[in-house]
């Protein structure tokens, strides 16, 4: 019997930092948990900004989804995990960026400290594939 939850890391994106795989997926469903801006290619952050680190996490979102069958206009939810909220409009601007006229549900929350201590936020999501559509 096949498992239930099919959990995975593509290549091309971050390596996790822990005993995890980026990514869960169960029929339809696909979760993909928290990740900072690290750019695949060199292991390091994307910059040292909030909308380059953003961008980098939605780039790398993108991967992952496209390796589940789904993409950034399939996501249900965002939630945003910020260091500082001075930095909320930079990064809502590379949000609308990456996401286009798509808008789906997203929480914001204000973080005391993140797991690597240049990460200025960190974002995870949960989307559905696109064959539901």
């Amino acid at each position: 019997m096949a498992p239930i939850v099919d959990t995975s890391t593509p290549p091309d994106t971050p390596t996790p930092i822990g005993p995890y795989s980026h990514i869960a997926k169960v029929g339809t469903d696909i979760t993909i948990g928290a990740i900072g801006g690290v750019d695949p290619a060199t292991g390091q952050l994307a910059g040292a900004d909030v909308h380059a680190q953003t961008t980098q996490i939605l780039r790398s979102f993108d991967v992952m989804l496209r390796s589940a069958g789904s993409d950034l206009a399939h996501v249900v939810h965002v939630n945003v995990y910020l260091k500082e909220m001075g930095d909320f409009d930079e990064m809502n601007a590379a949000y609308v960026a990456a996401m286009g006229s798509h808008r789906p549900a997203r929480t914001v929350i204000g973080v005391r400290e993140l797991p690597k201590p240049d990460f200025l936020l960190t974002m995870n999501l949960t989307a559905v594939t696109a064959d539901l559509a």
